[in-house]
């Protein structure tokens, strides 16, 4: 009895890392391929039923920051993940005072970050966040989910007006029209106090963020994000951000710990 019980329980343990290996490895449907056999992430775009591009897919940012002399501890982030004035001519636009707090945010070492602090970091810099995201694409609704904290964002293109005088969220509210092949998102909404990136750009209440989504070919979807906040800037500023397609994979949770205190020992607090 006792051999046949150990027995079991060495199948059972078997079989339980066998299948999410399974899960991570199922391959992509509908992949085009070279004559080699390779994926043709340069084959152009899937399209839907009514012609317009097919954003599905799940997706990582592009790999654009390289690794100090010491080498990437961790995830390996991109640029716009610290800083989304990378790339601009002069940095971005600040106000005074959010100049002066992003100094701040940054002198401090991200105390204060929600990200480190386990809370949600709103649409833009999640964008940048060096994890799977999927975009699911349907007539009337596009949805994007993350491994971030089982994070969900819906945006409607079911023709439906921005709400005229929204609660406040971390995500704000999202409509989306066709431009051509370009999926144009406006978003409004927003709660005050989100993070742009880590050195601590400031997003307020006043924030209209557009997002112009096109997929450029098979593997690749490029974000234009223009970020119109007076309080905070003083003039409209856009940035670029690739996403790159992740084949044969899928979304994983990725939690972050209730109620973080780490972030307290690092900065000596």
């Amino acid at each position: 009895m006792t051999k046949f019980t150990a027995l079991a329980f060495v199948l059972a343990l078997l079989t339980a890392t066998s299948v999410p290996a399974q899960w991570l490895k199922h391959p992509t449907t509908g992949v085009p391929r070279t004559a080699a056999g390779a994926p043709n992430l340069n084959a152009p775009p899937p399209r839907t039923s009514d012609g317009k591009p097919d954003l599905s897919g799940i997706w990582i940012p592009e790999d654009n920051r390289p690794c100090p002399s010491e080498g990437c501890a961790d995830m390996k982030v991109g640029q716009q993940f610290v800083d989304m004035g990378w790339g601009l001519k002069g940095g971005l636009p600040y106000q005074p005072w959010a100049a002066a707090l992003t100094r701040q945010r940054t002198a401090e070492l991200r105390v204060n970050d929600p990200n480190s602090q386990c809370l949600p970091i709103g649409i833009v810099r999640m964008h940048t966040t060096p994890l799977y995201r999927k975009i699911v694409q349907t007539p009337g609704l596009l949805i994007i989910l993350s491994e971030r904290q089982v994070w969900y964002r819906q945006v409607f293109t079911d023709g439906r007006p921005l709400p005229p005088d929204p609660q406040p969220t971390w995500n704000g509210y999202s409509v989306g029209t066709w431009d051509g092949d370009t999926l144009v998102v406006r978003s409004i909404g927003f709660r005050d106090g989100l993070w742009l990136d880590s050195n601590g750009s400031p997003l307020t209440d006043a924030a209209t963020i557009t997002e112009r989504f096109r997929r450029t070919n098979y593997g690749a979807l490029d974000i234009t994000i223009t970020v119109d906040d007076p309080k905070a800037y003083t003039a409209p500023w856009t940035t670029t951000i690739r996403h790159l397609i992740a084949l044969d994979t899928e979304l994983i949770d990725y939690v972050c710990q209730e109620n973080e205190k780490d972030v307290r020992h690092l900065v000596g607090k």
